[in-house]
């Protein structure tokens, strides 16, 4: 379905994800906003593995709406406010998503719109 794209004139992926993926013709395309780790109860969890599994869980609900889940993620961008916090995010971004994995980013940032928040994952699919 999809080409995973790591060429070896280049130095391999740091981590667990794929340099580029090929969506190939008439397949659609859903893309998803920013997910931050908030439940529909408004809990949010403390620590940031479980932040980054509500947010997957939420970004599953939202492709659900389209017949589609996790396994269909071709981009991830992730955001997450310390280095810290960069071994529990890909633990369960690595636990979560397809393999071979989807392209992805993962970027350090200052803060979020509420400071509790540790991490926020937006992404594109694509299916049938």
């Amino acid at each position: 379905m999809f080409r995973f794209l790591t060429p070896e004139t280049i130095k391999p992926p740091f981590a667990r994800y794929s340099h580029g993926v090929e969506v190939p013709p008439g397949k659609r395309l859903v893309f998803c906003s920013g997910q931050v780790a908030i439940g529909a109860d408004d809990r949010i969890p403390e620590d940031v593995e479980a932040q980054t599994e509500l947010c997957f869980a939420n970004i599953a609900a939202i492709l659900g709406e389209t017949g589609l889940g996790l396994r269909d993620i071709v981009r991830i961008n992730a955001y997450v406010t310390d280095r810290a916090h960069l071994k529990g995010y890909m633990a369960a971004r690595d636990r979560l998503v397809a393999d071979p994995p989807p392209a992805s980013t993962l970027m350090i940032v200052s803060g979020f719109a509420r400071p509790e928040f540790k991490v926020e994952v937006e992404v594109v699919a694509a299916g049938d």
